[in-house]
Formats: C-alpha cells, sequence, structure tokens
C-alpha cells in the first residue's frame, strides 16, 4: 500500500598493510619540488617514520557535522506517527508526476531507494512507503536552528555547506568528546540526530563523515588515511563522481592509494592543469585545514524545470529556455556581478541527460546573454528528441575579496 500524504554505518578495514606506501607518498610530496628542498628537508624531519603524519604540534582539528536523514527526520518530526516507517521526499509528494527523491529515510533506503531517483520508481521499489511533498521552509527553519546551535558551541568556526551539513573549526585536545558534546547540543536544541567526521584537513573530516553514520563519530587524519581509504576505489572521495573515476580507472586508477602516487604528468594530461593535481591532492586526502567562515559567494546562479509531458515542438523549447534565463538572470543581477559562461542542461525522454557550455565575452547585457543562450540552445540541441528538462546556468567572475574555495566540488552542473 503507497500512502500519499500532501503539504549505514560502515566499518573501515584494518591492517592493510599499506605503511610502505604512506612513506613513498611522503617522499613523493618533496620529490615534487626540488626547488625548495630546504624546506622539504624541514618538512621531511616533521614526518613520522611510523605513520608519515606531518606534526607541527597544533591542537586544531577540523569536525563535519552532518545531519542525519535530514529531510526525512524533519517529518517525522512533524509527524511522529511516521517514526520507523519508510519515508520519501520528494516533488510534490505525487508519483504520478516526474520528480526526483530528495531525501529517503534510512527505512526507505533498505527498499534500494536513494536520492535524485525518480520518484515513480521509488514508490515501486517500496510500495508501502509514506511519501511526502518538499517542504523548503521547514527544512530552511530546521537547518538555521542547527547552524544556530553549532556557532554557540565554545570556540567554534562554523562554515556551512547546505541545509543538513557544516565544518566546524575548533581547538581541543578531545575532538571526540567536543564531537559527542555537539551532538547532544543539537539533539536537545531541535531533536535532530547527527553524524560527526574528524579530520586534520576538511577533506578528510568530510570523508570521515561517511564512516560515522548514522549517530556515530569518526577519526580521519594522515595517520590512518592510507589504512582506511587505500584500497577503495576512488569514488568514495569527496569530489569524485562516477565519470572521473571511469577516466582514472581507463589510466589503471582504480584505488584511493593509486591515485595518491599516480603519475602527476599523467593526470594533467587527462583532466588538466589545475584538477589534475587537484585530484591527487584527495587521493592523499590533503588540502584546507582552515575552516572559515566568511559568506560564501556564489560562483554563478541556475535555475531547471521538470516538465509534466515532454516538450517537442521546437518553439516550445525556445520559450521554455528563454524563461529560465530570464529568472537566471534575475538572481544575477542582485549579485551585481556579469555573466562569463553560460550552461545548457537537456534532459531527453527517456531519461537521458546532456549538459552544453560555452564561455561568453564579459557582459552585463541581459539582453545579450539570453540570445547567446538561445543561441548555445539552437547549435546543440538534438533535433526530434522530446524533452523532459531543461536547466540554465550562469557562471559569474569571483570577486577580489572572495574566499578562496574549501571544497573538492566545482559549481555548476
Amino acid at each position: 500500500m503507497l500512502l500519499l500524504l500532501g503539504g549505514g554505518n560502515t566499518k573501515p578495514r584494518a591492517g592493510s598493510g599499506l605503511q610502505p606506501l604512506a612513506e613513498r607518498l611522503n617522499f613523493a610530496l618533496c620529490a615534487q619540488h626540488t626547488s625548495a628542498e630546504p624546506q622539504c628537508d624541514a618538512r621531511m624531519r616533521r614526518v613520522s617514520r611510523q605513520t608519515g603524519r606531518v606534526s607541527d604540534g597544533s591542537d586544531t582539528w577540523v569536525l563535519h557535522v552532518d545531519l542525519d536523514q535530514f529531510i526525512a527526520a524533519v517529518e517525522v518530526l512533524r509527524r511522529p506517527e511516521l517514526a520507523g516507517r519508510p519515508v520519501i521526499v520528494g516533488g510534490r509528494g505525487d508519483p504520478t508526476e516526474r520528480a526526483v527523491v530528495s531525501t529517503a529515510s534510512y527505512e526507505a533506503r533498505e527498499y534500494g531507494v536513494g536520492s535524485g531517483m525518480p520518484l515513480r520508481l521509488a514508490a515501486r521499489k517500496a510500495p508501502d512507503a509514506v511519501i511526502l511533498p518538499v517542504d523548503a521552509e521547514a527544512y530552511t527553519a530546521a537547518s538555521v536552528a542547527v547552524m544556530s546551535t553549532l556557532r554557540a558551541q565554545p570556540g567554534a568556526t562554523v562554515q556551512v555547506l547546505g541545509w543538513d551539513e557544516a565544518f566546524i573549526g575548533v581547538r581541543t585536545d578531545d575532538p571526540e568528546a567536543y564531537a559527542r558534546q555537539v551532538q547532544r547540543a543539537v539533539l536537545d536544541r531541535t531533536s535532530l540526530h547527527c553524524s560527526i567526521g574528524i579530520g586534520d584537513t576538511l577533506v578528510r573530516a568530510k570523508v570521515a563523515t561517511g564512516f560515522a553514520k548514522p549517530r556515530g563519530v569518526f577519526r580521519l587524519t594522515a595517520d590512518n588515511w592510507l589504512e582506511v581509504m587505500g584500497d577503495r576505489p576512488t569514488i568514495g572521495l569527496w569530489g569524485v563522481g562516477s565519470k572521473i573515476s571511469r577516466r582514472l580507472a581507463e589510466h589503471g586508477v582504480v584505488t584511493v592509494a593509486q591515485l595518491a602516487t599516480a603519475d602527476p604528468s599523467e593526470l594533467v594530461a587527462e583532466f588538466g592543469p589545475k584538477m589534475g593535481p587537484w585530484y591527487q591532492t584527495l587521493g592523499r586526502g590533503e588540502g584546507a585545514r582552515v575552516v572559515d567562515d566568511s559568506p560564501w559567494v556564489a560562483r554563478g546562479h541556475s535555475r531547471e524545470t521538470t516538465y509534466q509531458q515532454n516538450l517537442t515542438e521546437p518553439a516550445q523549447i525556445e520559450e521554455a529556455v528563454r524563461e529560465l534565463a530570464v529568472q537566471v538572470l534575475e538572481d544575477v543581477a542582485a549579485e551585481g556581478r556579469p555573466v562569463i559562461g553560460l550552461t545548457l542542461k537537456v534532459r531527453y525522454a527517456p531519461f537521458i541527460t546532456k549538459t552544453y557550455q560555452r564561455k561568453i565575452p564579459e557582459t552585463s547585457d541581459r539582453d545579450d546573454v539570453v540570445e547567446r543562450i538561445l543561441g548555445l540552445l539552437h547549435d546543440r540541441l538534438e533535433r526530434g528528441r522530446p524533452v523532459r528538462l531543461l536547466g540554465v546556468r550562469a557562471e559569474m567572475p569571483m570577486p577580489d575579496d572572495a574566499r578562496e574555495g574549501h571544497t573538492p566540488t566545482r559549481g555548476g552542473w
């Protein structure tokens, strides 16, 4: 029976035998900086012969707080009778319409339901599930309460990543005890549970949270990074999706350890001078160590719409893209920055998604931007194929005083 209502903890392996790789990795780091040998010598003196961890005596930690099944949990708080039942949230709560799953409770996930899945398919997988419409205002209010609680913690610097997750930077001699304190504070204030990853970099803290789910705490640092992550597939890294992992595999890079020690020149050749080294940095669990609470500046704005009936006429598609472009440009205008790039997202029936990108001369002329996105549509649209979703994104230059991005994810689709 399908009910419609309106308006796992993974344990890491121990003893993976990757200690020699950790030592090779640290020497490889310095080998790439031959022009700075004194600095490398000093760095190597700070590297533990046993673990390869760089130790500077600091007690500064990064915590990644991730609310457990956040949207579903908020809905269960509003409807306590749903506790323990499979709950799916998506669209307008009607699986006969075109929409995707925003979140699924742990009970629903046992049926194979996951975020991003078509709602109709989710309903078939979990026929006894309660399906609810998205209520963004309720989730925003709950998120505000959570983030306020995090900021109230002693010595906390909070960097918000979204509705349901944030980094905390803190100096403490016992990060596990601090994490448990944070969990209690969030639960007392909001009745919501969270999992917390602890790390010496933002990347390691973020990845650690996956081992803490649900309601747990897990530490992942240079000491145990390769032991825990070395034999795992690269797709397990934050910022490496299915497409990137497949491209890495084509070069024989399948595991995190292989990515950490891959030939840098091959990565640059495949991904470019910026992203190649970045993916290797992810493989080593390295990156930013400082949590930054300065306001985030968007790199772009986007809008997309799923149509209940396929768009089949060129005039229909053009008008739909024009409407999306106007909405996006209203968001851009509020930023006071010009547009430097455009992305068109098209999902053809039955469910084939393609994105088309184009850099454009810097401009604040709205009519010019609209004409350029329509030009991209005319150049790239596959004629005769029904369209079920359209999206438009406008990229903007970053202001000079914007903070450096700490996350390994790139903007847009």
